[in-house]
Parts: structure tokens; sequence; C-alpha cells
């Protein structure tokens, strides 16, 4: 696959004359067992040496994961059993408006349980609600119960969500999930991508918020995987810091 690459490259020349430095981080979506898609987001994770902040289904996550996971990956929660608890014509969410708090905060405590129990130490205190959705009124909760950031996606409004609470996003993902739940055709991904830099270069968004890029290898096919891999070395060719989110919330 070939891509024209050039509006990111003459993207990155003009922060490279700012002084300007991107922080970067990848996060990819549901994960609950070894597979041989996760062998192939680790070996690409490997390859282009940036870390996967790997969101985890608790309630179906094995033992065998968490046994056979290595340190390319930063395990993270993802939900509790992701399932949607909204009416019908409303956008799913687990953790959206309308469910009752304290039903909702128990989940999300027995998610942190399980999670720990699987992964220890090793174990990011990020949560990420699927469908990237998630009520406002719950984001005090995360902190009580000991998570420490949470991830939705679109550039954040404030650096934190909650006191105690991070939010760190994600911003380019690369499925086009409303047509072919293929790859979005790629100089669309890189125009996207282009004016993300230039909002942030621009100072209308948050470049202390690390760049998320945003994946789910459970449903790539070549074409992602493709434009994974050339999209990741072309991002790391640029001023960039990468970002891996850890027990010390660091930002």
């Amino acid at each position: 696959m070939k891509i024209d690459w050039g509006p990111l490259r003459a993207e990155f020349r003009e922060w490279r004359a700012a002084g300007l430095t991107l922080p970067f981080w990848w996060r990819d979506d549901d994960a609950v067992a070894p597979t041989d898609a996760l062998d192939h987001l680790g070996a690409l994770s490997a390859a282009v040496e940036v870390p996967v902040h790997l969101a985890i289904i608790p309630k179906q996550a094995t033992a065998d994961l968490a046994q056979t996971l290595h340190d390319t990956f930063v395990p993270v929660v993802h939900g509790w059993a992701h399932l949607s608890h909204t009416p019908a014509g409303i956008k799913n969410a687990e953790f959206g408006a309308g469910r009752p708090p304290e039903v909702a905060q128990a989940d999300l405590a027995t998610a942190l349980e399980q999670m720990t129990s699987l992964f220890g130490n090793r174990l990011a205190m990020m949560f990420v609600p699927p469908w990237n959705r998630m009520d406002v009124a719950l984001m005090p909760a995360l902190a009580t119960l000991g998570y420490d950031a949470v991830s939705t996606y679109q550039p954040r409004n404030q650096p934190f969500a909650a006191p105690g609470v991070a939010q760190i996003n994600t911003h380019l993902d690369p499925i086009y999930w409303r047509g072919t739940r293929g790859l979005v055709a790629p100089e669309a991904l890189v125009a996207q991508l282009v004016v993300l830099l230039k909002d942030r270069r621009a100072g209308l968004t948050d470049n202390h918020e690390a760049l998320g890029y945003l994946t789910h290898h459970l449903v790539h096919d070549d074409d992602i995987w493709n434009f994974s891999e050339q999209f990741l070395k072309e991002i790391c060719d640029g001023p960039v810091r990468l970002y891996r989110h850890d027990r010390k919330g660091e930002l």
C-alpha cells in the first residue's frame, strides 16, 4: 500500500522549526485472551518500539492472557463486561448516564479487583469506558476506587476529568466503523492527523496530552495492519516523545 506521507512530514518540519515535541501513545481495545491477532499486535509493537496500552475486558479476561502478555503491553481496564445499558435509540455505553450510580460504581470496583488479581503491579490504573463514553458524574468515583486516569476519544477539554483522574484520550482511529469496517481512506487519515497537529501547534488544543492512536487488533484486516505499521514508523520519525502510562500516572 502506497501512502503519501508528505503532508505529515511537512507539518513535522514546522514542529521542528518551532522547537515543539509531540507526546504520543498507542491504545488497543477489547483484548480478552491470547490470539494470533494479539501476537501480530505484539510483533508490530516490538518492531516499531512503541508500547501498546492494551484495554482488556475484565469479565472475559483469561488467566492465559495474564500469563503470556509480554512487556511491550501495558494492561489497562476496559469497562467491566463491555455491555451497553442504554435504552434503544441511544448510543451504546456501559457507564453512561441513567444507570444507578451505585450499580455502575460496583462494576467499576469489580473490574479493578479482577484486573489487579490477574496483572498485579503490571496493571496501569487507567479506565477505558467501552465505546469511549462515560457519564461525567461517575468520574470522581474513579479516583475513590483507585484509578488515576480515564481515556476516551477526541482532544480533551481539560487535563483532569476529576481530581486525581487524568484525561488521556485517543485521537486517530483507522477503522471505518460506520461503513465497511475496513480501513478509512489513507489520505483522509493523513489529513485528519495533520489537522490534529496543526491545532496543537497553534495552541487550539492541549499538546501536553499525548496524541493517541486507537486500534482494535481483533478486527484488523491486512490494510489496517499495513497502514498501522507505516503510520507508527512515520510518527516516530517526527519530533515525538513516547508516552507510557504506569502506576505513577506520569503525564
